[in-house]
């Protein structure tokens, strides 16, 4: 991981087994609670907490509140075994006594069922996915809509016309971005190109770097200056690659393809950079996703020269996590069925902060405004397939 602090986004808002089980570990006046204190479960989703994406997003609401409210977290990390049984998870916190049992992505939807089943009195509740059950709860999002912003972004930044997208495993949530994602784009740029690929069809779609990786060098081959990555923790091979090849050669690009503009000519590059970009190129970028992951853009730890994560869909998993955690953990009335995320109430956005303020012009953020007001009012429909 680098050393560079992360920093908090900017939100725009218009609107393995038993032995894995581990609680949060907080300061001694937090974790001291008295017996009453709330117990919460969270099964992880494949890729870690540590994945800067999906899971840590999670993760980081759980600690929130940990910390804001008193409650005790149990983590619990899916692990396969020899024949490729993978155990969830949910019903061991269940069994640890937790209240609330929330299963981060889809994959945790048949554990989750099962065990709500089992433990009536207790909660449960499924990150990207909406199970059956009237002690259950299904927290979804609107990718679409944050995509689409990421998308306008990308079509603005780009100075070929070209732009990629790489997603995980191929399920219709991670479709719900490329086409979110897509839209953004030939909103603004009718005559780009969007190329798309996924990492694979398995779970271990998600923790697969080296192959989003090849997957970024073939579209970058074919003139993609900035790729959006939706795939977990598959999505820091994309990272390692922009960050690897830097820049577009105007003799590498494909027949017929030129570029087209220069938009960030004025902007301090690297001393890497100048060295392996010299003559007519143009800056590569990455787009992250769920969690704020601008920073791994920054190869050289200078915040004040050219980064190269250009932005970030910011999927508020943390303040989902937190939400359903604080309604339990204050006895409010339980919200079975659908609860949806989105642009209006701070489920998705995009990240603006000291690594990429000088990418994203103030002219672009005022017409961004706009088109979230377009999204927000359905003036403007975000196609989610």
């Amino acid at each position: 991981m680098k050393s560079s602090p992360r920093l908090v986004p900017l939100l725009l808002t218009l609107p393995l087994a038993l032995g894995s089980l581990a609680p949060v570990s907080v300061s001694s006046a937090q974790t001291a609670t008295s017996p009453a204190a709330l117990k919460i479960g969270l099964a992880l989703d494949s890729g870690g907490k540590n994945d800067r994406s999906f899971n840590q997003s999670a993760w980081e609401g759980a600690q929130r509140a940990a910390r804001d409210l008193g409650v005790k977290v149990n983590l619990f990390e899916p692990t396969t075994d020899a024949k490729g049984v993978t155990t969830r998870g949910a019903d061991s916190l269940a069994k640890s006594g937790a209240s609330l049992v929330i299963g981060v992505g889809f994959a945790n939807k048949d554990s989750i069922e099962a065990t709500a089943k089992q433990f009536p009195a207790a909660k449960f509740a499924v990150i990207d996915d909406l199970p059956n059950g009237e002690n259950t709860a299904g927290l979804r999002f609107r990718e679409q809509e944050g995509s689409f912003l990421v998308g306008y972004i990308a079509a603005v930044s780009s100075s070929t016309g070209v732009v990629g997208f790489v997603g995980g495993q191929d399920v219709p949530v991670i479709h719900k971005f490329q086409a979110g994602f897509a839209a953004g784009v030939k909103f603004v740029c009718p005559k780009c190109k969007v190329l798309a690929s996924y990492t694979g069809t398995t779970p271990a779609a998600w923790n697969d770097p080296a192959k989003a990786a090849k997957l970024a060098a073939a579209m970058q081959a074919q003139g993609a200056d900035i790729i959006f990555a939706a795939a977990g923790g598959s999505g820091t091979g994309v990272v390692q690659q922009v960050n690897s090849v830097q820049c577009l050669k105007a003799g590498n690009l494909p027949a017929g393809l030129k570029f087209s503009k220069n938009p960030f000519a004025s902007l301090p590059r690297s001393g890497a950079y100048k060295a392996a970009c010299q003559g007519d190129t143009r800056p590569t970028f990455f787009i992250g996703v769920d969690s704020n992951q601008n920073y791994l853009g920054d190869d050289d730890s200078n915040p004040a020269t050219l980064n190269h994560g250009l932005t970030s869909m910011v999927k508020r998993v943390d303040n989902a996590v937190y939400s359903v955690i604080r309604d339990v953990q204050k006895g409010r009335p339980w919200r079975t069925g659908d609860q949806s995320f989105g642009l209006q109430n701070d489920g998705v956005s995009y990240a603006l902060d000291g690594y990429n303020r000088a990418l994203i012009s103030k002219e672009l953020e005022g017409n961004l405004k706009k088109v979230q007001n377009l999204i927000v009012y359905g003036t403007v429909k975000v196609p989610s397939k």
